[in-house]
């Protein structure tokens, strides 16, 4: 008797999948758990309340502020680095340095690339690495988190599609987490807030890549505003 199973078959793909499940599970060492992208603040001024408006805000941010934004970037310095494009691969490094709107939302995308480059070089050496940390250097700036992830995919063999996927869905899963410790909202119901937000990272990531970099850009001024008043909230449980 057989399983079905074919040992012999390419296992390229299931490689790719559990590289992703490691870089961007929770326990990965950058510290998302600490950043709120200025929901915190949006539930003291009551804008998120429970989860249908937890959904609404989180699916604004996917698809018209930092999700957007950093969708597009992400897809770009990807195919940066797989054309040995270092100019290409700078630009991406300073737009995604450049475009973010409060210092709190520098600090979240900048720590947080920086602690994942880091990881990455100690613990899951990828040949050509060192050139386009090199390449990050000389910009001057830090690596925001969506570029280094899409650097390291890229070096790694990860197709741009699952990687952005991959990518997206773990910065709505950590939002989706904020909310049910802000709200608060029940583990069940942050499942099913995360359930109902799954078709929109996948058309997120389909519209990153379609969309010219041209478009490039966020329109979420609420979230913005969020985030700017966040940096003085009396009480604070997030660094954003």
């Amino acid at each position: 008797m057989t399983t079905g199973i074919r040992m012999d078959e390419p296992s390229g793909d299931v490689e790719h999948l559990t590289l992703l499940l490691a870089w961007l599970s929770p326990s990965f060492p950058v510290g998302a758990f600490s950043y709120s992208h200025g929901i915190e603040a949006a539930v003291e001024q009551g804008f998120v309340r429970d989860r249908a408006t937890l959904i609404r805000w989180i699916g604004g941010v996917l698809e018209h502020g930092a999700g957007r934004t950093d969708a597009m970037l992400f897809a770009h310095a990807h195919a940066a680095v797989l054309a040995g494009d270092e100019a290409g691969f700078a630009w991406a490094v300073e737009r995604a340095d450049v475009l973010r709107v409060s210092s709190e939302m520098a600090l979240e995308s900048r720590a947080q690339g920086q602690a994942f480059l880091t990881t990455i070089r100690n613990a899951w050496p990828l040949d050509g690495l060192e050139r386009w940390r090199g390449v990050i250097a000389g910009t001057g700036r830090p690596p925001a988190y969506a570029v280094g992830v899409a650097m390291a995919a890229a070096l790694a063999g990860v197709g741009v599609w699952p990687a952005l996927a991959a990518f997206l869905h773990a910065f709505v899963a950590n939002l989706v987490s904020a909310g049910v410790r802000l709200v608060p909202l029940g583990q069940t119901d942050g499942q099913k807030a995360l359930a109902a937000l799954d078709p929109l990272v996948h058309h997120a990531a389909e519209v990153a890549l379609l969309t010219p970099i041209d478009d490039l850009g966020g329109r979420s001024a609420m979230v913005d505003w969020t985030s700017m008043i966040h940096e003085t909230q009396y009480t604070r449980l997030f660094r954003s």
